[in-house]
């Protein structure tokens, strides 16, 4: 083996790794990235896919910080905001984890709730802004999707206030309790035409080949979600991440529905292009409530919740619930009509309860029709965050 000496030296960037939600992700300041990394483009890619361990063919991560799953292969860039109102620009990065690419379509909503925290332990929010003690409101810009999201960050003696006795499924230990306010969710992105329903449609038959033809609730809000019966693929709602998870060929069909459902809303231009979209659209079944045993062995009845979702990212069932889909679950549920909405009973409502793999989530969603367009003012839930670790993340300096 050659000399050492030709090897490039690892260099250190200031980085934090945090919980937020039932996710977890490497959090940067822009100003401490490298110079290259400062700016969109293939530098910044490579240099978060390092930092990541990506892309692993073991699928484990072992070489990064990674968790090998979708809620643990994140990283978010933050700055100070460029927006008038708004406190601090927040930009998401889903890493692949046996590919090497960065997808950047779509938000993390469940690291939306420790972005206010990182924001203002990092001097990113304006002091007038946060209260001796009290609730700091930090008004985020969601640069990946042009979005406002606040996040209620509690403070106490001056300092982000991150103990708590709040509980979420999905989350080992309780913490404080971060409500999210998600403003105008509906897409107005790429793709979406600006519609909440890119087809015009609240339910389409969508046909996918080797599957059927589906009834599917195709929605922009919060991320693209594309809902479909439980029964009508097999399934009950009911469902755990090792019922789907090591079957091959539910993956592929899945993947299938969602690659065909992305066509048919908008979001690519053909079948071969979802390979390169990972991260959006997101795809979820639903079913009328039903008891069912949690991941934690907890039980859950069928009157605890308004009805069941399970939803799949990057691939896999996730363990709890994206954020993005829980505001998509709350949108679709507050208008009568949808698949989601006609699972939880058909009536209108303001606020659903859903039973997902690790238990229960609340969402609110206030919305109203006007001149037949559906529009969403804000749909809200309340999370947790936690700083796990700070200091400084190490890379090899020629891996970007």
């Amino acid at each position: 083996m050659s000399h050492a000496a030709h090897f490039a030296k690892q260099i250190k960037i200031p980085a934090t790794y945090m919980r937020g939600g039932t996710s977890k992700g490497v959090f940067f300041s822009l100003k401490d990235l490298p110079e290259a990394a400062q700016v969109p483009g293939p530098a910044r890619d490579a240099l978060l896919l390092r930092v990541i361990g990506s892309p692993d063919p073991y699928d484990k991560q072992i070489d990064g910080m990674g968790g090998a799953t979708s809620s643990t292969s994140k990283t978010v860039i933050l700055s100070k905001s460029t927006k008038a109102d708004h406190d601090v620009d927040y930009l998401f990065g889903q890493v692949s984890i046996d590919k090497p690419f960065v997808d950047w379509s779509g938000n993390c909503g469940n690291l939306s709730a420790a972005v206010g925290s990182f924001a203002v332990s990092n001097g990113l929010v304006d002091a007038s802004r946060i209260p001796q003690n009290g609730v700091a409101v930090v008004r985020v810009w969601q640069a990946n999707i042009g979005k406002t999201i606040i996040a209620h960050v509690p403070i106490t003696n001056g300092e982000v206030q991150e103990t708590g006795d709040f509980e979420l499924d999905g989350v080992t230990f309780p913490a404080a309790e971060v409500q999210l306010e998600f403003l105008d969710p509906a897409a107005e992105e790429e793709g979406g035409g600006g519609s909440m329903f890119p087809t015009g449609n609240l339910i389409d038959e969508l046909e996918v080949p080797g599957v059927g033809t589906l009834k599917v609730t195709m929605i922009n809000a919060g991320i693209p979600t594309i809902f479909v019966n439980a029964q009508d693929i097999g399934y009950t709602g009911t469902e755990l991440q090792g019922a789907i998870n090591g079957d091959p060929k539910a993956l592929l069909m899945f993947e299938t529905i969602r690659a065909y459902g992305a066509l048919r809303m908008g979001l690519i231009s053909n079948i071969d292009e979802a390979a390169k979209r990972q991260h959006t659209p997101k795809v979820a079944f639903v079913a009328k409530p039903a008891d069912y045993v949690a991941s934690s062995g907890k039980a859950i009845a069928a009157g605890d919740v308004d009805l069941l979702v399970r939803a799949l990212s990057m691939g896999k069932l996730h363990h709890a619930m994206m954020g993005t889909a829980a505001v998509a679950i709350g949108t679709a549920g507050a208008i009568s009509g949808t698949l989601v909405n006609l699972a939880a009973g058909g009536v209108e409502r303001n606020a659903v309860r859903f039973g997902h793999p690790s238990g229960t989530l609340r969402v609110g969603a206030e919305a109203s029709q006007v001149d037949g367009e559906w529009t969403v003012n804000k749909a809200i839930m309340s999370r947790s965050a936690r700083v796990l670790m700070e200091g400084y993340v190490r890379v090899p300096g020629d891996s970007f």
